[in-house]
């Protein structure tokens, strides 16, 4: 099966292009054909379609990542005129992404033509597992029947964490208490007992949760009404402050890339410094949630851009978690690995750095769903 898949998130747009067969392996093999685009530079869709037109291999299906489904689609599923609906009415939920998701699949109706089935991977299908406990809001049950609830994102990328931790392991995944790092532009993290998510730092919108390149995460909503109130801001300048000039780039002053944060903190800016801190104080909070959640965590993943590549975060985290027996050799650390097991033998509690393979993860979902149509 030819299967072509795009991934927009909310930095960057990933073609990627594989021949599959069964049986599907694990670990993610190389595509046949990539490409990508910096949606940080460029949101124009009319970059989209000679990205699509330089591909000259048959497609056979073109699966999409889809960051919100809302409350109906909770699951994989062809795309049909009611399914571009129910992403198009999410805009508001996941502006940085359902938008450009949407325009994806047009320029494939433009590109490819009508007749090739497109398949929609929702981001939140993997957090469906959640209970009530974890994803209803203290607020009044209104809210709840309104469809005002947590609905968590990432999952893509959660799910293939999980699954590919449970290969590296040797150990049935339903066997394994596990919390993944998915870490990037956007992070979040999950909780994963027996392969389900049972909770996540992610909420309504993929504003909540811990700190992000450049997103808030959670605030005190008080912090909001005082704006409202008395700073004279509207609607739309707290959802540009909140998702566009916070997190690491507001703090810093400089750049949501942990990787220009981490050169400056090596030149003594005291900013960036202090927003690496805040990052690591967040994300050691998040892991804190999720352990409890779990009732113990035999493994913690690392993945996305910055999980896999800052050593200096790992090692930050390791040392918060110390009285878990959760110990990273540095000599093996230094250099980075992916798809490794790179706590010490003796540890308790694994450490494990995932290459993020959101795009094998839609892949194989494309290929269940067109399996399952036949």
């Amino acid at each position: 099966m030819n299967i072509l898949v795009l991934n927009g998130g909310s930095s960057s747009f990933k073609c990627w292009y594989g021949e599959l067969s069964e049986p599907l392996p694990v670990e993610a093999p190389r595509p046949k054909w990539e490409a990508r685009l910096d949606w940080s530079r460029s949101k124009d869709r009319a970059d989209i379609d000679p990205v699509l037109r330089s591909l000259s291999l048959p497609v056979d299906v073109v699966g999409h990542r889809i960051v919100h489904g809302g409350r109906v689609y909770r699951d994989t599923t062809r795309i049909t005129p009611e399914v571009r609906a129910a992403i198009a009415q999410q805009v508001e939920f996941a502006p940085s992404h359902n938008r450009l998701e949407l325009e994806a699949i047009q320029a494939v109706d433009r590109v490819f033509g009508p007749a090739v089935p497109q398949v929609a991977v929702f981001d939140t299908a993997f957090h469906a597992s959640l209970d009530p406990a974890a994803y209803v809001y203290p607020g009044p049950y209104e809210w709840l029947e309104q469809g005002v609830r947590r609905f968590g994102f990432h999952g893509i990328s959660h799910q293939y964490a999980s699954q590919r931790a449970a290969h590296l392991l040797n150990r049935p995944l339903n066997s394994l208490r596990i919390v993944t790092c998915h870490l990037g532009n956007g992070a979040s993290l999950a909780a994963v007992r027996g392969g389900r998510s049972i909770d996540t730092t992610m909420g309504f919108t993929p504003l909540e949760g811990i700190m992000m390149g450049t997103r808030s995460g959670s605030v005190d909503p008080g912090i909001l009404i005082y704006l409202l109130r008395h700073r004279g801001y509207t609607a739309d300048e707290l959802d540009r402050v909140l998702n566009q000039q916070s997190g690491l780039s507001g703090v810093s002053g400089l750049s949501g890339d942990m990787r220009e944060i981490q050169d400056a903190m090596a030149q003594g800016n005291k900013r960036a410094q202090l927003a690496f801190d805040v990052y690591v104080h967040r994300l050691c909070g998040g892991i804190g949630s999720m352990l409890a959640s779990l009732g113990g965590m035999d493994a913690v993943v690392f993945t996305g851009g910055v999980g896999e590549n800052s050593a200096t975060l790992r090692e930050k985290v390791a040392a918060q978690f110390a009285f878990l027996d959760l110990k990273i050799d540095t000599a093996k650390n230094a250099a980075s690995p992916v798809d490794q097991d790179i706590a010490t033998a003796d540890s308790k509690t694994r450490v494990l750095v995932i290459r993020a393979e959101e795009d094998w993860e839609i892949a194989r979902e494309c290929n269940r769903i067109q399996k399952d149509a036949s």
